[in-house]
């Protein structure tokens, strides 16, 4: 039966992982994604306009790199717990931000809710056997213990 359990816990962390790597990277490549023609400068303008944090489109760029290149390593299970704790703290500043304009249900601000909580999930259990994570642990003790 632990094999259910590690080929769920695997399935959530890649499944969560490249759900975010499709929103990452159409903003680092200047790609349209969904109904937006520009999804950088969407991010700027919510990061800038609604939340009202100084370094904007630093900040957009951060959050790009978090989607795109963390939602990858995220797949991978590669620094599985940090970046399922950013991406969970992401995740609270997107509904507090889109939360009174996108209701429940129309426009979807239970999507970034449930990324969010699983967010949480992921950084509380790591990246679980099958992940770089264990991995690298593994070739870290090995080299330790020689």
């Amino acid at each position: 039966m632990r094999w259910i359990v590690t080929a769920s816990d695997t399935l959530l962390r890649v499944g969560t992982g490249l759900t975010l790597a499709t929103h990452g990277w159409p903003k680092l490549l200047g790609r349209p994604h969904g109904s937006m023609a520009d999804p950088m400068a969407a991010s700027v303008r919510l990061i800038d306009a609604v939340l009202g944090l100084p370094f904007a489109p630093l900040l957009g760029l951060l959050v790009a790199l978090l989607e795109g290149v963390g939602g990858v390593m995220l797949a991978l299970g590669l620094a599985t717990r940090p970046l399922a704790a950013l991406v969970a703290v992401q995740m609270v500043a997107i509904a507090l931000a889109l939360g009174p304009t996108y209701p429940w249900i129309d426009r979807g601000i239970e999507y970034p809710i449930v990324l969010g909580l699983v967010a949480v999930a992921l950084a509380a259990r790591g990246g679980g056997p099958l992940s770089l994570d264990r991995l690298v642990a593994a070739m870290w003790r090995e080299r330790v213990m020689a």
